[in-house]
């Protein structure tokens, strides 16, 4: 998957939400299909918190490669 599908899928796992959660809110959705959306709207949630944390990761190599960048050039 490249960088712009997996942008769009987290884009698309927060629309998802929203109207999951607007659905159990109307209250007009049964108790078992509730179960279901809450199980679905769990899902994306540690979908979406993983691609968060690989994010945050991917950002702390960034910057501690910039430090370390920083730091050889004032040795030279």
């Amino acid at each position: 998957m490249e960088k712009n599908d997996k942008e769009l899928s987290i884009e698309l796992s927060l629309e998802r939400l929203e109207l999951i959660v607007s659905k159990m809110e109307s209250g007009e959705v049964s108790l078992e299909k509730s179960l279901v959306l809450f199980e679905e709207g769990m899902n994306l949630i540690r979908e979406c918190q993983g691609d968060l944390k690989k994010a945050e990761q991917r950002i702390e190599h960034l910057i501690n490669d910039s430090g370390k960048l920083k730091g050889s050039e004032e040795s030279s």
